[in-house]
């Protein structure tokens, strides 16, 4: 999937060497094959597991091994075409899927190839990243963008991607009252595709007070801060359910913790529907037999994301979402502006979606 470079005029890229260890290095693309495009990478986004990766150099069992350009939130403008490409054209302004997956396994066949054992994906150990000046990726991963929609609205079409998948899984429509617990980026994605799903009434809840006012200001009609305290969750669940007005549907975890999976499933109606999207701990103690075996709440996960851009494009198009205000922060692409992003996107607060021009 490509090597570090010598120098000379190749390709740049962000290179994770170690814990806290980022560095812009040369990097020799792979060669292009028929059914590839090279893309000049123009907006890639931080996610917090990028965050993650940096910090630790794993996600739940991903382990960066050897060095790794990192980075999958992107879009860019096709620069090559492989012999075989006939969807796309030189210019095309593009937004790019980072998952490539084997096709061939049950998964893939039966359409869920988001669930692929065999998934390759930009950024995920130990395949190389998109934060690089150029990118070799699958035509048909990458997706033409209308006039209106600018290439850091694309790059925002992964994010958004996690949101449209959660909110297809729980069946979001506009009888659904909806609670979101986590007010980050992904919890702020899956507010607005709720919400352009139909649903009438979203609360959302955190820790963080800063993050709740932003949640506020983009369309939360209600919002209710937490704590991290086991000890409080009977009064917040309370309070919760007194924001609403009404009874809570569905209640998406877009944080994963013991505290707040507990939170769903005493806020969350008789009835009612559960999505864990969030992946904070990879183990939790939870009430299952009051929640899930007397009052019969489902819970569901939401891995990934399947067949969403063409959506998400068309949800930004059409100006049902606006992603834009969720990008915060604008750095270039030396080695000092990448450290400083980094920095940044890590510290959270009032930084959501920071974002790199290239």
């Amino acid at each position: 999937m490509g090597e570090v470079g010598d120098g000379g005029e190749e390709n740049m890229a962000a290179w994770l060497l170690g814990i806290n260890n980022l560095k812009v290095l040369p990097y020799k693309l792979p060669p292009l094959g028929p059914n590839d495009v090279r893309v000049r990478m123009k907006a890639v986004g931080i996610c917090g597991t990028d965050v993650h990766y940096l910090k630790t150099m794993r996600m739940t069992h991903y382990v960066v091994k050897e060095p790794m350009v990192i980075g999958h939130e992107c879009a860019g403008i096709i620069e090559e075409l492989g012999s075989e490409v006939k969807s796309l054209a030189v210019g095309d302004r593009v937004a790019v899927e980072p998952g490539m997956t084997c096709g061939r396994c049950k998964y893939c066949k039966a359409g869920r190839y988001n669930l692929c054992d065999d998934t390759k994906s930009l950024g995920l150990p130990p395949i190389h990243g998109s934060l690089a000046n150029q990118l070799v990726h699958p035509a048909d991963l990458c997706f033409k963008l209308p006039d209106n929609v600018n290439l850091e609205e694309g790059a925002m079409c992964e994010p958004l991607s996690v949101g449209v998948h959660a909110c297809r899984r729980a069946n979001i429509n506009p009888e659904t009252n909806v609670l979101i617990v986590g007010a980050g980026t992904i919890g702020l994605v899956t507010m607005f595709t709720a919400r352009a799903f139909g649903s009438p009434r979203i609360v959302i809840a955190d820790v963080d007070e800063q993050r709740l006012l932003i949640a506020k200001s983009l369309g939360a009609d209600e919002f209710v801060k937490v704590s991290p305290s086991i000890e409080d969750l009977d009064q917040e669940v309370e309070h919760i359910k007194k924001a609403m007005g009404s009874d809570i549907d569905v209640t998406f975890d877009c944080a994963g913790f013991s505290k707040t999976m507990s939170t769903a499933l005493n806020a969350t109606r008789t009835g009612g529907k559960i999505c864990l999207v969030g992946m904070g701990h990879n183990e939790m103690t939870i009430p299952l037999t009051s929640a899930v075996a007397a009052r019969e709440v489902d819970i569901i996960g939401a891995f990934r994301y399947k067949e969403t851009w063409p959506l998400c494009i068309e949800l930004i198009r059409s100006g049902k979402i606006d992603v834009k205000p969720l990008i915060t922060h604008r750095f270039g692409f030396s080695q000092e502006e990448v450290e400083e992003a980094f920095e940044v996107s890590a510290r959270g607060g009032k930084a959501i979606k920071v974002m790199f021009n290239l």
